[in-house]
């Protein structure tokens, strides 16, 4: 698949490379509405003008017009410094993808037969897991005919859901996987932070 990459100069003299696949805002000539809902740097509204008044009034500050709404009626365009504004995109973009990278799923197994010794042992694992800000998948595993007591496996995941309440929710119910059966907790940060105030 080719990609086609054009040159823009923004009215502050900034080169701008642009590609069809990879651009995610018109700017400047770009913009294709006749008719805009305009707002400055700061955010202020500035009112429904022309595309060419608006053009003109970002020349006049040396910004570019960038369209951040393309979809509402009239589109809304803002003045900003369009290379600050990328800058600013890709740095939001980097701080999200940390935070997914940080979460990992973390995985405990269960016996359907488990003392409470045992059920404890893991439970404790569970709750370090999602104090460190991990999604945990616990599941009950069922060797051959053991899959017909699937009750008791439910009833160890539900106790593990009561142990937890008070730092994780459910994101996935407790559901059948082939020879095992399943719940995913996520850290409930609402409840972490209850859990600090009140201490």
């Amino acid at each position: 698949m080719n990609i086609k990459y054009s040159t823009h100069f923004s009215p502050s003299g900034k080169r701008i490379e642009t590609s069809g696949s990879s651009t995610k805002h018109r700017l400047n000539e770009q913009i294709t509405a006749r008719e805009i809902r305009v707002v400055d740097e700061k955010g202020a509204p500035l009112g429904i003008m022309s595309r060419n008044e608006a053009l003109k009034l970002a020349e006049s500050k040396e910004l570019d017009l960038v369209e951040i709404a393309p979809n509402a009626v009239p589109p809304v365009c803002k003045i900003i410094d369009y290379g600050k504004f990328q800058y600013e995109l890709q740095k939001r973009e980097k701080i999200q993808k940390k935070h997914q990278q940080q979460q990992q799923m973390k995985e405990i197994r269960f016996k359907w037969r488990i003392d409470t010794h045992d059920f404890n042992f893991k439970m404790r694992h569970a709750r370090e897991f999602i104090l460190q800000g991990n999604k945990v998948k616990a599941s009950v595993m069922f060797r051959g005919r053991e899959i017909t007591y699937q009750d008791y496996g439910r009833d160890i995941l539900t106790r593990l859901i009561a142990a937890l309440e008070d730092i994780a929710k459910v994101d996935q119910e407790i559901k059948s996987e082939g020879k095992a059966l399943s719940v995913i907790l996520v850290p409930d940060k609402s409840k972490k932070k209850k859990t600090v105030d009140v201490s």
